[in-house]
């Protein structure tokens, strides 16, 4: 039996979005204006080992669970890694959609995200060491609905290609360093 969790996210008017965006905005644009260094920002995440191969997930006042199905050793009690990075694209995506819709003055009713995203696991089970341990291809499939013309939405996606900063990292290689220390 699967459980689902739901957390309630706030509704919000139109235009009471559009003044959250256009404050965050005009609040982040004055303080990199008057200090640079301030769009410099650190993200803390940590994980600690729970059940087969399932992690308990803090971040800040955040806890999430990631696990994997059973036939990779998990229990399948929460999305798997993998579902989790596809899902954090998605998000990103909607912010930054919102985001520049609200600067470019596109009026964006309602959006939804799909991805997909193809991975050989025979990488990771040590089979294939010449594919990809990752995803070798991903498709996402986003739905705006808003009375702008499709050329106003492809100029709307334009921007958001290149600004989102988890399509960034999907989309091109990001250096990661790793230290392990004996506990």
């Amino acid at each position: 039996m699967t459980t689902l969790t739901t957390t309630q996210i706030p509704a919000l008017t139109d235009d009471a979005r559009a003044a959250r965006l256009t404050a965050a905005g005009s609040a982040w644009s004055d303080r990199i204006d008057a200090r640079r260094s301030s769009s410099q920002l650190t993200y803390r995440v940590s994980g600690v080992a729970e059940g087969a191969v399932a992690t308990r997930v803090r971040s800040g006042a955040h806890e999430f669970v990631i696990d994997e199905p059973a036939p990779l050793a998990g229990d399948d009690v929460a999305p798997s890694p993998v579902e989790y990075a596809l899902g954090a694209l998605i998000g990103c995506q909607v912010v930054v959609y919102r985001l520049y819709a609200q600067a470019l003055g596109i009026q964006v009713d309602d959006i939804r995200v799909e991805a997909e995203g193809d991975l050989d696991a025979a990488r990771l089970l040590g089979k294939d060491p010449a594919v990809r341990p990752g995803f070798s291809d991903i498709r996402l499939r986003i739905e705006l609905s808003g009375p702008e013309t499709q050329e106003r939405y492809e100029q709307l996606r334009d921007a958001v290609d290149v600004n989102c900063p988890v399509f960034d990292l999907f989309a091109n290689p990001t250096p990661v360093s790793v230290t392990v220390t004996k506990a």
